[in-house]
């Protein structure tokens, strides 16, 4: 087939919407994942009673299990099983946030972990309040470390959104996928949201990478 400049541009407008789609997916998810992430990481390091141990056995769970699978599970046979019905969007965004959040939460224990014992022992012997000690002490410095593998995640949850195609997302892949279903023509639509993904993706790796510069020079 031909590579036809006139349909292909005709499948621009659609195209945009899905990429909108898929950014506000990445956006809203990776939101979820980073503050859901933390949680988990904080309890395992404070090691809540029976709290910690489940926690390590789910994180240990969704990491080791297909997110397609989860997707799936969740939106099939979950909700109806709970009497609840969430849309493909909402459900796609739970499931990239906590999928997700499983690997921010060791990139959250390494940054932690990397904090001098001695600021524990110090803040232990000014008798500071734990919570004080986590927001004033640690998390400042843990936190701005752990940004570059934070946004690397993050590329990578952007570029795994076509899985909710499953669940009937209309991202930027599941929209290709629609114009060539009303053209039979595929190569255009399929060949466009490629080149949306990397104009989405090629920049973010490149601050990312700046991020990490600007990290390890601090």
């Amino acid at each position: 087939m031909d590579w036809d400049w006139e349909y292909a541009i005709d499948s621009l407008p659609l195209l945009a919407e899905g990429i909108l789609v898929t950014i506000e997916l990445t956006v809203l998810g990776a939101l979820l994942a980073y503050v859901l992430g933390l949680v988990f990481a904080m309890i395992r390091r404070v090691g809540v009673p029976v709290l910690s141990q489940f926690v390590y056995l789910f994180v240990e769970f969704i990491r080791s299990t297909p997110l397609l699978i989860q997707v799936f599970a969740f939106y099939y046979l979950l909700q109806p099983a709970i009497g609840v019905k969430l849309s493909p969007f909402l459900t796609g965004v739970i499931m990239l946030g906590v999928h997700y959040a499983t690997y921010t939460s060791e990139v959250y224990r390494a940054g932690i972990e990397a904090i001098p014992k001695g600021q524990w022992e110090a803040a232990r012997a000014l008798s500071i309040p734990r919570g004080r000690v986590w927001t004033g002490v640690i998390l400042p410095q843990a936190v701005p470390r752990v940004l570059p593998a934070l946004g690397n995640y993050t590329i990578s949850m952007f570029k795994e959104t076509p899985l909710l195609l499953a669940i009937g997302v209309v991202d930027v892949l599941n929209s290709a996928k629609e114009a060539g279903a009303e053209t039979f023509r595929v190569i255009e639509p399929y060949t466009l949201a490629g080149v949306f993904f990397l104009l989405v993706s090629y920049p973010a790796s490149i601050l990312v990478r700046k991020l990490e510069r600007r990290v390890g020079t601090v």
